[in-house]
């Protein structure tokens, strides 16, 4: 069922519209002029727009323009007694998906919101595929260490228990929630990923719950939070023992009623996402000195995975070094060379500070600084600063 905005000034013409959309199974909401449809446009989320172009205070170039300026991707499909090819033209051309003519041929208007309504979920569904794409969830690692978290995600994936992540930076927590969504239930729905630390305080609230038109200055509209963001998917709090008391709080009521409220609205709003959190800090700590909630960690902690640093799976190196070397020449156009036996050794001594992401960026200088091939010189040369 899609939600469908109707923007006309003109009451029999929105009472007919409703009637076939209705028909059709959509959920279908009105407006009596080009301001009204904007003012709904700012407070609610809709799937498509059936705009009139002629209409009192504003009409329908105005409309497309303003949903141009608020970024939305909605659909909208301009209606018209006065059409002209150079109107047809000029909403296109601003951003409208198409422009039909009054008096309205049922059979075209039901063919052009099928095809408005299917291009909407297209780009849903695109931006999910560049994100899959973009990001390889893929572990690399023969360790006992890697072997278990492997079999720990397999076993966990396929449920809906919150999982707490627990590790050094770049020991590839992400990764590891990503790994989860992408072999979940929930696979072909979002994964929406929150850097609480990246946050100031006074907005985390707003970015996780969303906020209405006016909660605040800058809130010239009303916006969706992560967690609407990722509705029948996945939100992934990383860095969750930076949160503020008061957004965890927050978090531990949206975790217990699955609702949650947005800033500066009252009204309850239902959510359908699994969580999963992750920390380099020690949670326990956190609790003892009164920075952490204990009853949201127990809410967030079912199952509890720790990733560990490169130091503690040094075996590893080999292949994470191969994978590396042809990944960067892949991704980057960088020569893919060779790497000898005597520098994979060399690189196995270093105290990998840094862990994962450390160890990349140093196949990646070795690669750009090292001749032919990747030598044990090379590595003693070039893993550190220089």
């Amino acid at each position: 069922m899609a939600k469908i905005l109707i923007i006309d000034d003109e009451k029999p013409i929105r009472k007919a519209l409703r009637e076939i959309l209705e028909y059709e199974n959509h959920k279908i909401d009105e407006a009596e002029d080009g301001a009204d449809g904007i003012s709904k446009i700012e407070k609610g989320t809709y799937d498509l727009i059936l705009c009139d172009v002629k209409m009192p205070k504003k009409d329908g170039i105005e409309v497309v323009e303003k949903i141009q300026s608020l970024q939305l991707e909605t659909p909208i499909v301009l209606i018209s007694g006065h059409g002209t090819i150079e109107t047809a033209v000029e909403a296109v051309k601003k951003g409208a998906f198409d422009f039909i003519a009054k008096p309205l041929d049922l059979n075209r208007l039901l063919v052009t919101v099928r095809n408005a309504l299917d291009k909407s979920t297209l780009v849903i569904e695109t931006k999910v595929l560049k994100k899959k794409l973009s990001k390889n969830t893929e572990m690399i690692g023969d360790s006992e260490a890697i072997q278990k978290i492997k079999n720990m995600i397999d076993r966990v994936a396929p449920t809906e228990a919150r999982v707490l992540i627990t590790g050094e930076n770049g020991t590839g927590k992400e990764l590891v929630a990503r790994s989860i969504h992408e072999k979940s239930n929930r696979a072909s729905a979002p994964l929406i990923e929150v850097n609480c630390a990246a946050i100031p305080s006074e907005l985390i609230e707003s970015e996780l719950f969303g906020h209405e038109k006016g909660a605040f200055t800058s809130a010239v509209a009303q916006r969706k939070g992560k967690f609407e963001q990722a509705e029948n998917g996945t939100i992934f709090l990383d860095e969750i023992g930076d949160m503020s008391l008061s957004a965890q709080a927050k978090v531990l009521r949206a975790l217990q009623e699955n609702k949650i409220t947005r800033v500066g609205g009252e009204k309850e709003l239902k959510v359908n996402v699994r969580v999963i959190a992750a920390t380099n800090k020690n949670l326990q700590k956190e609790i003892e000195e009164g920075r952490f909630r204990e009853d949201l960690y127990h809410r967030l902690s079912v199952i509890l995975i720790h990733v560990p640093t490169l130091n503690n799976r040094k075996e590893d190196i080999p292949l994470l070094a191969n994978y590396f070397i042809s990944q960067l020449s892949n991704d980057q156009g960088l020569l893919e060379k060779p790497i000898s036996k005597e520098a994979l050794k060399e690189l196995q001594k270093i105290n990998w500070t840094g862990n994962i992401r450390e160890f990349r960026n140093v196949i990646e200088r070795l690669l750009i600084l090292s001749d032919k091939s990747i030598t044990d010189k090379d590595v003693i040369a070039y893993a550190r600063p220089l």
